[in-house]
């Protein structure tokens, strides 16, 4: 339905969240992970928890995440 995500590895594991930033709407796909699993938006440099969306670096700000399942076939992300 021309929905935009944005896909992230970090470690083992593979992420699913939010394709804008709830702040300004940076493109977070332009941002990076860092090495304790926060996901940085490439505008601010806010910083959110990989796993569960919560602002980490203070400002209260929440990016959406979704549930992913990696099978045989394909990835699959649940909305």
């Amino acid at each position: 339905a021309g929905k935009k995500i944005t896909l992230a590895r970090h470690q083992e594991g593979l992420y699913a969240f939010a394709y804008k930033c709830p702040h300004a709407s940076g493109i977070m796909a332009d941002g990076f992970v860092d090495a304790l699993g926060q996901v940085v938006c490439p505008l601010h440099r806010y910083r959110f928890n990989i796993k569960n969306g919560r602002n980490t670096s203070g400002e209260g700000y929440y990016l959406k995440t979704y549930p992913l399942e990696q099978r045989a076939d394909g990835i699959y992300i649940s909305f």
